[in-house]
């Protein structure tokens, strides 16, 4: 058989896979810089080289034919390996590289940034592009190389690092602790509870582990992201529940004070969730051996006691 068939150009593989994901011509065109028409034609000229229809073109959309889903889910695998053995051959040469790592907003900005200096003076030739992100994704349709989020460590096609088991505490403002003297968790029913939107089950949880009734929950409004959660206790608006890690600047500083010293343990915990094909591209293990290195004791600080 003609080796030609078997291994069409680069160009004609690439547009097809582009035109299959995004099931359009004009999305593929945009994602390779070339034309609509020219992303048309090389998919025709990979068609006639192979002899099959891979698409069904009716009016201005078009459709994989099952040969094409086939076609097309070998060629996303065989594509993105390719590309992360260039990078990866691409880092090891210069010793430096980047990488795109998606986070947890309220985390990313209270632990990652302040800390990241560290990192950079380390590897100096290494850049992490940092984005924001909440649940679970597809981190090769989102461009996403790592991914540092909140789980009990599953998550299909990744590897897990563990960092650090997440500890939440109950928080109050010193003004409104001023207020309404809290001396036992039944003392917190009275005030609004604050939570997060995704973790409104937490403070739930919290009133059972106390032997409470949740009925007795004033509950208060939600928030999209932990880090409003936390102004909003500042401001005096309630009490809320929020990762140790997050707050622990606002109770050195005095902004917050722990409501009462009654954390509540998750079972889950922060991971670094790594695809296993990029796991040995330098940057990523860098950044990863830097996390592990200093999770035993920057991401494992005890709480702080309440101040009285």
């Amino acid at each position: 058989m003609n080796p030609r068939l078997l291994l069409p150009t680069m160009s004609l593989l690439v547009a097809f896979e582009a035109a299959a994901r995004h099931l359009s011509f004009t999305r593929a065109a945009a994602e390779l810089s070339l034309t609509q028409s020219a992303v048309s034609r090389q998919v025709q000229a990979l068609e006639t080289l192979l002899g099959v229809q891979l698409m069904r073109r009716e009016g201005r959309h078009i459709f994989l034919t099952d040969l094409g889903a086939v076609y097309q889910r070998e060629l996303h695998v065989a594509l993105n390996r390719i590309q992360n053995a260039s990078l990866q051959v691409i880092a090891y040469r210069s010793g430096v590289g980047s990488f795109h790592l998606a986070a947890l907003p309220t985390f990313a900005a209270k632990w990652l940034m302040p800390r990241i200096g560290e990192f950079y003076a380390e590897h100096p030739g290494t850049l992490i592009h940092v984005h924001s992100r909440i649940g679970q994704f597809d981190l090769q349709q989102a461009g996403m190389d790592a991914v540092i989020s909140v789980g009990d460590g599953a998550w299909p096609g990744l590897v897990a690092h563990h960092l650090a088991d997440e500890v939440l505490l109950p928080v109050i403002s010193p003004a409104l602790a001023g207020k309404h003297q809290v001396k036992s968790a039944a003392d917190l029913a009275p005030l609004l509870l604050l939570q997060v939107a995704t973790r409104a089950h937490v403070w739930r949880q919290w009133f059972v582990a106390q032997g409470l009734s949740p009925h007795a929950m004033r509950v208060g409004p939600h928030f999209e992201f932990t880090s409003h959660l936390i102004q909003a206790v500042a401001a005096g608006i309630g009490v809320g529940l929020v990762p140790s890690l997050l707050v622990q600047d606002e109770l050195r500083s005095g902004v917050l004070q722990l409501a009462l010293d009654i954390p509540l343990v998750t079972g889950l915990g922060y991971f670094l969730f790594v695809p296993p094909e990029k796991l040995k591209l330098a940057p990523i293990a860098a950044f990863k051996n830097w996390l592990l290195e200093i999770n035993t004791h920057s991401m494992k600080s005890p709480p702080l006691k309440p101040l009285l």
